[in-house]
């Protein structure tokens, strides 16, 4: 039996963790610091530390592990491997080198495409048809570590940010059950990344979620998807932020970029640079979430409104 140390934190490693756990090979695990969370802010531990804790596993919650003096617990437990996923932390050479079998990770990706903090995203964002999952040897660069095994996964044209990270996450603990043996054993072969076909994802910030409808209706609905649930496509109307919660390109329509129309079942669809954007699902600050329809009957100034950027109401 190997000794194996698992790095993560949020919702998306707990099926990697859960993988290893049913190994019986996992001597603790590494996660981020309880943070503030919710509405009253409460101290809230991360989706990998309660997992940890179900199982009965050793937990450590470093704020850092950028000094070499914080990693003394790792060494403490005295890891062949060190398994990461979505762990938040760039580590520095002093964890890469601690296990014998050195630091691997499950990136949500098929890389080199989509290298960094945000690859679900940009991969709705940019219209993969396909992505997936890869079990990647760790360096000192950014996602840019040999490749030791990858597992696809369509990306569907109703796939959301929510929905794809769900079957990533999923894809991401089966790969590595299905590859953990031969790993540990020597078997897998590493295949180095080819550089030219990188492409980086840089971390998501609450601006990506403002629509330009001088963008096609195609592009705006990919956009919709990805910032789904968070950070959340939205435009502003009357001076106040439009939250978009579900929407769907309308091909034929022809309505001038960000003009308010109404489709026949009575859905507000917004004109873009091509096509038009129908708003299923909308919603003001303060305000529960509606059907586009149901809000033009409450707004009937809506119709023919003119949405877009804060500054120019």
């Amino acid at each position: 039996m190997k000794r194996i140390i698992f790095m993560g934190t949020p919702e998306f490693a707990v099926p990697s963790l859960q993988a290893l756990i049913a190994t019986g090979q996992v001597v603790g695990v590494v996660t981020q610091p309880d943070r503030p969370a919710g509405r009253g802010q409460q101290l809230t531990p991360p989706p990998v530390k309660v997992a940890a804790e179900a199982a009965g596993l050793p937990i450590y919650q470093p704020k850092s592990l950028r000094k070499e003096e914080a990693a003394e617990p790792l060494r403490q437990w005295q890891p062949d491997l060190i398994v990461v996923a979505a762990f938040g932390q760039i580590l520095r050479s002093h964890v890469l080198e601690l296990p014998p079998l050195g630091c691997v990770n499950v990136h949500a990706s098929l890389l080199p495409r989509w290298r960094g903090a945000s690859p679900i995203q940009h991969a709705i964002l940019a219209g993969d048809a396909v992505t997936g999952v890869t079990l990647m040897q760790m360096e000192a660069g950014l996602d840019t570590g040999p490749m030791l095994a990858v597992a696809e996964e369509q990306v569907l044209e109703t796939d959301t940010a929510a929905t794809l990270h769900d079957k990533l996450a999923v894809l991401g603990g089966q790969l590595l059950a299905a590859r953990l043996d031969d790993l540990l054993a020597g078997r897998l072969t590493a295949v180095p990344q080819d550089d030219s076909l990188s492409t980086y994802a840089p971390m998501i910030g609450k601006e990506a979620g403002l629509l330009n409808w001088g963008e096609t209706a195609e592009q705006l609905g990919r956009r919709v998807r990805a910032m789904t649930p968070w950070p959340g496509a939205f435009t502003y109307w009357e001076g106040q932020p439009l939250k978009i919660l579900a929407a769907e390109p309308v091909p034929g329509a022809t309505l001038p970029p960000g003009e308010v129309g109404v489709l026949r079942d009575g859905t507000a669809v917004v004109g873009t640079a091509e096509g038009g954007l129908a708003l299923h699902t909308i919603q003001l600050p303060g305000k529960r979430p509606l059907a586009s329809a149901e809000f033009i009957r409450g707004r009937a100034n809506f119709a023919n409104a003119e949405l877009g950027m804060r500054n120019a109401e």
